[in-house]
């Protein structure tokens, strides 16, 4: 996410206006906007400030490696389809081979084991 960006975000997740944010940094709406928009970008003291303000740190404001609760949210379903398509998996191909006879039952509890594994993860995740 680019530092305009992460500035609108930050203020919308304030429920801040361009110009609330503006009016508490002493700058113009005009400078926020452009900061927003990639056209420019504060100075090195503007930052601190900034950073003060949206209260988040200096690092995490022009840090790469900010994460809003919406992306972390995706990544987070994404990882628990992904585990529950895993455990379905595992469970359809040892029934399949049950029923064509190839799978010891040892072998059988093994791959079970892992599909509740996966199960047991995403339930973990779930909360």
């Amino acid at each position: 996410m680019k530092l305009g960006e992460k500035i609108a975000h930050l203020r919308k997740s304030k429920n801040m206006t361009q110009s609330e944010l503006a009016e508490k940094m002493c700058i113009t709406d005009k400078a926020v906007s452009k900061w927003e928009r990639g056209i420019s970008s504060p100075d090195i003291r503007t930052i601190q400030k900034l950073s003060q303000v949206l209260e988040v740190t200096t690092e995490e404001l022009i840090g790469e490696n900010f994460v809003t609760m919406e992306e972390g949210n995706k990544t987070k379903n994404l990882i628990m389809l992904i585990l529950r398509c895993v455990a379905f998996a595992l469970a359809v191909a040892v029934l399949v081979m049950i029923i064509i006879g190839k799978i010891e039952p040892k072998e059988a509890i093994k791959l079970l084991a892992m599909s509740m594994i996966a199960l047991g993860l995403h339930s973990i995740l779930k909360e």
